[in-house]
């Protein structure tokens, strides 16, 4: 049987500098999964977070992700790895001097993309499915907050990636912002995308229940 996996970490520990965050890390997140990643502030989410997207270096044990081996990745491919990772944050971090559509062709461009035709057409796709379509040429300071994260949610999708890694993507909105949020994502997960989301709001878990792992003491468990 092939492997589904799209994350595997085994006996693996993260560091910042000199210092050890978590230690002795086992977990494998396969293909369509939804799972929660829950924990204090300052438990070692981000940092975990952050060595799955190669902005923390992965020192020691297995770290896998999206075929990627972290521990041997050179610098030059993280920009690779990045196209298969859709990264989405607590603070949206969108252009506010640029359109929602140009937000996105920033982004396509910047990544390899040339064809204006296929650009117009994939910004139309995630458009479309995160409910912004009509707010095409809006810019983002007049979208509300959960409109907001739509567009960063839209901009985590363009290149198809094949794991959503949300670190609080909620953590800045309103409870009825936030449940329009989290049926986006569930619609996404739905139709195939793996989704490893950080968040410490245990109402949301309750209302949208899915595999959780915990960063506790230094540990991470399922």
């Amino acid at each position: 049987m092939a492997d589904e996996s799209v994350i595997k970490i085994e006996k693996a520990s993260i560091y910042q500098g000199n210092k050890l965050i978590l230690n002795d890390i086992n977990i494998t997140i396969n293909k369509g999964e939804f799972v929660y990643l829950i924990g204090r502030t300052g438990s070692g989410k981000s940092s975990l977070l952050k060595t799955l997207y190669a902005d923390i270096p992965a020192k020691k044990g297995v770290f896998i992700i999206a075929g990627y081996d972290l521990t041997a990745i050179k610098k030059k491919d993280i920009p690779f790895l990045r196209r298969k990772i859709g990264i989405i944050f607590q603070d949206f971090q969108l252009l506010f001097d640029r359109s929602v559509e140009d937000n996105l062709s920033f982004v396509l461009k910047a990544t390899g993309w040339t064809d204006d035709k296929l650009i117009d057409k994939k910004i139309d796709e995630v458009l479309k499915l995160t409910g912004l379509l009509d707010k095409k040429k809006n810019m983002p300071y007049r979208l509300s907050g959960g409109e907001q994260q739509s567009l960063a949610i839209a901009r985590s999708l363009l290149n198809d990636p094949e794991v959503i890694i949300a670190d609080e993507p909620t953590g800045n909105l309103d409870p009825e912002t936030t449940n329009d949020v989290m049926m986006l994502l569930t619609k996404i997960n739905k139709e195939g995308k793996t989704i490893l989301m950080a968040t410490h709001n245990y109402n949301l878990i309750r209302k949208f229940p899915s595999r959780i792992i915990r960063c506790t003491e230094g540990k991470v468990a399922d």
